[in-house]
């Protein structure tokens, strides 16, 4: 056993201080720095707070020079919001924020006229905002959402993990969705959630009742007894409503 710990504990050691710092830590109902100022896709000096007060938020961090985990995790992105019936920019929006302070606007434009043409649907351009800013606010940012990253120098390459997170409309954290393939119903639920009920269906209501989100997989799970206890509603509902069905009939009769 002890051989097992040691030699955990040297691989653990043995890896490249960058890939040390990586981890996310959840930091679930806590806020985003909103007057934190950054810059946007035109140049264009902004703070956070000007994103939330609406429709819930989705936040993804990369960078534009990322040579494959963060292409990976915002193509997941669109290909899992094509399916939806919701649009950005309309029942919610889109920050992705650069953890390189080097980024430029210019740059920042280049990728959101890419992702943008890639997603397809009209005025998304208004809804989707790409954000760089100085070292000092991208990890004040970071700190706050429990995002740990780190800097490899050999290969100019940042470490990071690939998570989307869902904030609600006063810019709280509500939801860690984690990997690179997130399906639209994760995404759904997610943004349901966050929104506090102002968005979604009665039939989205129910599935977020049913479904639960489990940490250890980072997605939403089916929840066994949550949907016993709603089966059971509804077969109440509906002896009750046969009742009432039933009594109405016999009333006529006589």
């Amino acid at each position: 056993m002890l051989v097992l710990i040691a030699a955990a504990v040297f691989a653990a050691d043995s890896r490249p201080a960058a890939l040390r710092d990586v981890d996310v830590v959840p930091r679930l109902d806590q806020p985003l720095p909103l007057d934190l100022e950054l810059r946007d896709e035109t140049g264009k000096t902004v703070r956070l707070a000007e994103f939330f007060g609406g429709p819930p938020v989705l936040l993804t961090l990369a960078y534009a020079r990322c040579p494959m985990l963060c292409p990976m995790v915002l193509e997941g992105l669109v290909r899992s919001l094509r399916p939806l019936s919701w649009n950005v920019g309309e029942q919610f929006r889109m920050i992705t924020v650069s953890i390189d302070p080097r980024e430029t606007p210019e740059q920042a434009a280049a990728r959101k006229a890419k992702l943008v043409a890639d997603y397809g649907r009209p005025g998304a351009a208004r809804g989707w905002h790409f954000l760089v800013g100085d070292e000092g606010a991208v990890r004040r940012l970071t700190e706050a959402v429990g995002f740990r990253y780190g800097y490899d120098a050999a290969n100019d390459q940042y470490a990071h993990a690939a998570v989307l997170m869902a904030l609600t409309p006063q810019g709280k954290l509500s939801r860690y969705l984690y990997g690179i393939d997130f399906t639209p119903r994760d995404v759904r639920l997610a943004l349901v959630e966050a929104s506090e009920g102002k968005i979604g269906t009665l039939t989205d209501r129910i599935l977020l009742f049913c479904y639960h989100y489990d940490p250890a997989t980072g997605k939403y799970g089916a929840a066994a007894m949550t949907g016993v206890r709603l089966a059971g509603v509804l077969t109440v509902l509906g002896i009750g409503a046969f009742v009432v069905t039933q009594i109405r009939r016999e009333h006529r009769k006589v």
